[in-house]
């Protein structure tokens, strides 16, 4: 059984020890302001660990969420033991019941997620052994989840990121292989309203590659946020740079600089949703600050904060607290809200939960 639905406005958000988003002086008698941010929870996924890395997105009305890898055996043994799934479910109603049974072709997980023409595009990602190229369509029509190739990727890519602006896909930097010591630097795009569509390299951002970063897409724009590099280190290990810089990307005029993160937000749920008229919202992600945590079972989690930058203004601030923290995990827009289903909430500890996001217009 699922617990009931949420109330849509969480006690958090009214506390007044808590930050607000404008930053005003109320007279006393004045009745306490509604947080612009409602925060709620969806029936959880049907699995007691949760996924990271996970598919999601939405199809004849419902919600899909499938694929993703979690921890198996001892969490905290060295190595550790990372497990796959092919599995999917589906929602139909906010306070519904999950749907089980369905399946991706294969374990997958780590991809890019685009809800366009009522399906969900699922692009590249990888299994335990190796990244992928493939790109397929999820429908959900009359019970059935309907699986349709698309054209490959030019190359296997892992850890990238994505959006879409009208019927064309952007995904951006990510990793070729398992064993890469450096990530990708490349911008590819794919308009599926073409008559036969396929994938192009486009000019890449003026700034190092990356993997994990944040895309979202504003007034027509892709815009690509923090991520981190890889390098190899003297013993041969995998150092990650953590980046907080961030670009613009405008058809037919390309790249330009915009400000740096306050933070780096490294695999922080990707798209950015908007919000209000200008802004696009970080939500929590790994800042880098315990990247190298000991004893790693009492990491503290990733931050559980809102950035929020300013798209007119070019500017970045802080806007509040998370109920919670999150790390690879999609966003998706349904039901009228930004929905983040399951992710990590520290390093090797996934959760089933399902939050969803809504704006307080009144």
């Amino acid at each position: 059984m699922f617990p009931v639905f949420l109330s849509a406005c969480l006690a958090w958000s009214l506390s007044p020890a808590l930050p607000c988003f404008a930053q005003v002086s109320l007279p006393q008698q004045s009745p306490p302001r509604t947080h612009p941010l409602q925060w709620s929870q969806l029936p959880p996924i049907p699995d007691k660990e949760g996924f990271a890395g996970t598919f999601a997105g939405v199809s004849g009305e419902a919600l899909l969420v499938a694929g993703g890898a979690n921890i198996i055996g001892a969490r905290w043994a060295d190595p550790l033991q990372k497990k796959w799934y092919d599995s999917g479910f589906v929602l139909e109603k906010t306070t519904g019941t999950w749907r089980a049974g369905f399946k991706l072709p294969r374990p997958l997980g780590y991809g890019v997620s685009v809800t366009i023409q009522d399906g969900l595009i699922c692009i590249g990602g990888s299994d335990s052994t190796r990244h992928f190229a493939e790109v397929f369509r999820l429908q959900w029509k009359n019970g059935q989840v309907h699986y349709t190739e698309l054209p490959s990727l030019p190359r296997t890519c892992a850890n990238a990121c994505g959006a879409s602006i009208g019927q064309t896909i952007y995904v951006a930097g990510g990793l070729e292989t398992p064993k890469s010591t450096g990530a990708l630097h490349q911008l590819w795009a794919m308009d599926l309203g073409e008559t036969n569509p396929s994938w192009r390299e486009l000019e890449p951002w003026p700034g190092p590659p990356r993997m994990l970063a944040v895309a979202a897409v504003r007034h027509g724009s892709f815009y690509l946020f923090s991520g981190c590099n890889l390098s190899e280190g003297k013993d041969g290990s995998v150092i990650r740079d953590f980046l907080r810089d961030a670009y613009c990307f405008t058809p037919n005029k390309g790249w330009r600089r915009i400000a740096d993160l306050p933070r780096a937000a490294v695999a922080a749920p990707s798209p950015a949703p908007a919000f209000g008229e200008s802004e696009l919202l970080v939500l929590s992600g790994d800042d880098g600050t315990h990247v190298d945590f000991s004893p790693i079972q009492k990491h503290p989690g990733f931050p559980m904060d809102i950035l929020a930058y300013d798209t007119a203004n070019d500017f970045w601030r802080s806007a509040g607290p998370l109920p919670f923290s999150r790390a690879t995990a999609p966003t998706v827009l349904w039901k009228n809200g930004t929905v983040i289903p399951s992710g990590e909430v520290r390093p090797r500890v996934r959760t089933p939960e399902i939050w969803t996001m809504e704006q307080n217009t009144k």
